[in-house]
């Protein structure tokens, strides 16, 4: 993808920022949407130098027409890890289900193609292991978790909707466990909570006795995967994220490893609906995009380990998204 005008809802959040500079650096036009209720004006502040990127302040759950062409649209908006999502659960909903609506209209209507950025999270706490895009989850659809699985299995059977019924070039990638800089250190996700922990010199806490697995890819890894999804002729969902699977405790010593901290690892109970397991089926990302990652998780943590040294305000603990 190169010489495109390319939308990005969510484009200052974590993942948004870095889909928005690796579609400048590969010589796009980028518009950035966000209104800023979990993203950050720092994700994307070293990108407003570059007269190919600009940003809408404006919550994609309310009608917005985009001036002038638009090539792609990357739909990034919403809040995305476990904490965000359970204070913030009407957003999320509508988020998936509204903010989905007026993004494809959009593209409808600039005759652009759609990516929608879906979840692992729709497969729930899967009983197949590991995970194809064939299996169709196993959901508590009125859980706590609920309101961002559901609003995810929403937003993709509205966006295979509009693709069948008008022919929108629609692609719908479900992220894994993604991970790297600009993350927020306590927003609830493992890596970014177990690293500030570390760094903090407080105890790392592991859910449960730390035998769930997650499987942890890192986000330049993943960005390049959905930008050869988005210049791909494939409509239906395709898995995006790294295959090595291993146990929260094991992850949580690598980090104590990595981060030559002393801090104790203690235990606590497993929240609702957690998954046991987590492990992408890439086949289909591999044999149909040429994908598969590339960054070890050992040099992958290195540099998330760096950038929250780097960006201690980054590994504070925030006050209420409702304050």
């Amino acid at each position: 993808m190169t010489g495109k005008t390319c939308l990005v809802t969510g484009g200052a959040g974590f993942l948004g920022s870095h889909i928005c500079e690796q579609l400048l650096a590969k010589g796009n036009k980028v518009i950035a949407i966000d209104n800023f209720i979990t993203g950050a004006a720092k994700n994307i502040e070293h990108l407003k130098a570059n007269a190919d990127f600009s940003l809408i302040e404006h919550d994609i759950t309310k009608y917005i027409d985009v001036p002038g062409e638009v090539n792609a649209i990357f739909h990034f908006a919403s809040p995305a890890s476990p904490i965000d999502y359970l204070e913030l659960p009407i957003q999320t909903l509508k988020v998936g289900a509204l903010g989905t609506h007026n993004a494809i209209g959009l593209a409808l209507a600039k005759g652009a193609s759609f990516i929608l950025a879906s979840t692992s999270e729709v497969y729930g706490d899967p009983l197949v292991h590991p995970q194809p895009e064939s299996y169709w989850g196993n959901v508590n659809p009125i859980g706590p978790r609920g309101v961002y699985d559901e609003a995810k299995r929403f937003a993709e059977a509205m966006v295979m909707a509009y693709h069948r019924e008008h022919g929108v070039d629609t692609h719908i990638v479900r992220i894994f466990n993604t991970y790297g800089p600009r993350m927020r250190g306590f927003d609830g996700r493992v890596v970014p909570a177990f690293i500030c922990q570390a760094l903090n010199g407080e105890s790392i806490t592991v859910f449960g006795e730390g035998q769930q697995t997650r499987s942890f890819c890192y986000v330049l890894d993943l960005v390049a995967g959905i930008i050869k999804l988005a210049d791909s002729d494939i409509h239906e969902p395709v898995n995006i994220g790294n295959p090595s699977e291993r146990t929260i405790l094991d992850f949580a010593q690598k980090i104590l490893e990595l981060t030559k901290s002393d801090s104790e690892i203690i235990y606590k109970p497993l929240p609702v609906d957690d998954p046991k397991i987590r492990q992408p089926d890439i086949t289909k990302a591999k044999s149909l995009l040429g994908w598969e990652p590339q960054v070890s998780l050992e040099d992958g943590l290195n540099k998330t380990i760096e950038y929250f040294k780097l960006n201690p305000s980054s590994a504070t603990r925030p006050a209420s998204l409702h304050s």
